[in-house]
């Protein structure tokens, strides 16, 4: 079998770093990718990988990950956008977008699609990892930086709804010349989310509820089956997964519309 070169975003720790492991063990090209210098430096130290450093919150930072990529790499079999979290309060990023909205839709978006002739050239899968939160989110392509109405909840949900739309877009824009993709839901999975945000969500990751979440192996499984499985044959490509199978997202998700919609706006906020 020909080694395959997998990007993993947000690989630093978590669900990110159990798959890394699973897939450099088992003899892929594994390259992370990671905000923190130090905890990158680590692991991709001990799976002997390639690493960069990269900060969502900036799109510059976004736009020179990719270029470093295409330089480095002649193809790339899977673009695992893994990268993500919640925040606290309102505020935008130093593009103008508000914060929990670019780090896990606009900046994942904006490398995707920077990376597209290399992916496609390759025929590459890129999955993205969702959420079950996705389920109290509600997009509006006219407030997508949540001016008139911010929760810290319903940011994160749309964030996610917003990455499940993508999936099922690029599906659409790109299916036929080679692209496959899926978005999937991990679990609560016990890791350092949120721990840098000001989110009450922060809590439940260092108290009692910790011992009831998942371990991250146990979050990356659908990651990585969809990594290791056949679109056409094992999974649909432009759906959404949890626990290896088909799940049900919000009512939103399913709006083709509003997918489009979406592409657009977010090639428009990502342009500048």
């Amino acid at each position: 079998m020909t080694q395959r070169t997998i990007v993993i975003t947000g690989a630093s720790d978590g669900i990110g770093a159990a798959a890394a492991r699973t897939l450099a063990e088992a003899g892929d090209r594994v390259v992370v990718v990671g905000r923190s210098e130090e905890k990158t430096q680590a692991i991709a130290k001990e799976l002997n990988a390639d690493y960069f450093v990269c900060d969502f919150a900036e799109l510059a930072q976004v736009r020179t990950l990719a270029a470093q990529l295409r330089d480095d790499y002649d193809r790339i079999d899977v673009l695992a956008n893994n990268a993500g979290g919640i925040m606290g309060k309102h505020q935008l990023t130093v593009d103008g977008n508000e914060s929990t909205f670019q780090i896990n839709h606009l900046a994942p978006f904006l490398l995707t699609t920077e990376l597209m002739d290399v992916l496609t050239a390759s025929g590459a899968k890129v999955i993205n990892t969702a959420s079950g939160a996705n389920s109290f989110g509600k997009l509006d392509l006219f407030d997508l930086n949540a001016q008139h109405s911010y929760s810290t909840h319903r940011a994160y949900g749309t964030a996610k709804l917003a990455n499940i739309l993508f999936t099922s877009e690029l599906h659409r824009r790109f299916g036929e010349q080679g692209i496959t993709t899926a978005a999937f839901h991990p679990g609560v999975v016990r890791t350092n989310f949120a721990a840098d945000s000001t989110s009450p969500w922060r809590h439940a990751y260092k108290t009692l509820a910790n011992r009831f979440m998942l371990s991250p192996d146990q979050g990356a499984d659908t990651l990585l089956w969809l990594i290791n499985g056949t679109a056409g044959t094992d999974w649909v490509s432009g759906a959404y997964y949890y626990k290896r199978a088909l799940a049900k997202a919000n009512a939103q998700a399913y709006d083709a519309g509003l997918a489009q919609g979406l592409w657009e706006a977010s090639e428009e906020l990502v342009a500048g």
